[in-house]
């Protein structure tokens, strides 16, 4: 019986040595994936215009460690995802993914010593919710909530609540407006317009 558990002990210690992540809950993941932003933004060698790439990029790496921009980017494409091929669906990947890097890395940038207070999670079968309260420097509080995917490598954010809007859902709202207008082509040709 002892060597039965020394054994479990030692799986256990070695699947945490192997991915740290799949020994985080969702709340610690999240918190280390915003705690290595917040690090990017203080550091002073990454300051200033001339470090906007590379700032950029640092961001970029910290950000993609914990989300799931391929579930991002099915569910805000919904029902029209599952018409696509595969070479389809890795193209709007990509594209989705720069739109949300276009869209929010500015905002990340702006950051201003605004705390985040981490409020619990929610663990649900292989999803969870991690609420958060952003509060700004003049002390306005704005509720964020993170949705989690539980993936082979840990938890994944698959959609950001922001004052009760989800992102993924007011995606899908958009891309199904322009879809319907003109068609999937159509909505691709706009992204791939907006990349460049």
């Amino acid at each position: 019986m002892k060597n039965i558990a020394r054994l479990c002990v030692l799986i256990a210690a070695m699947l945490i040595l192997v991915n740290p992540a799949l020994a985080s809950g969702p709340l610690e993941t999240l918190k280390d994936a915003v705690d290595d932003v917040i690090e990017i933004l203080k550091k002073p060698e990454l300051k200033g215009p001339e470090h906007e790439e590379e700032r950029k990029r640092a961001i970029r790496e910290a950000v993609s460690r914990v989300f799931d921009f391929r579930e991002m980017a099915k569910r805000s494409l919904s029902r029209y995802w599952r018409k696509l091929d595969d070479k389809q669906r890795e193209e709007f990947v990509e594209l989705y993914r720069g739109l949300l890097e276009r869209t929010y890395l500015k905002r990340i940038e702006a950051y201003q010593n605004e705390r985040i207070v981490y409020k619990g999670e929610r663990i649900r079968d292989r999803y969870a919710l991690v609420k958060t309260i952003v509060i700004t420097d003049k002390q306005v509080e704005i509720p964020v909530d993170y949705k989690l995917i539980k993936r082979e490598k840990g938890w994944m954010v698959y959609d950001v609540v922001i004052e009760g809007v989800s992102l993924v859902n007011n995606y899908r709202k958009q891309f199904k407006s322009i879809i319907r207008r003109s068609s999937y082509d159509g909505l691709v040709k706009m992204l791939r317009q907006k990349q460049n």
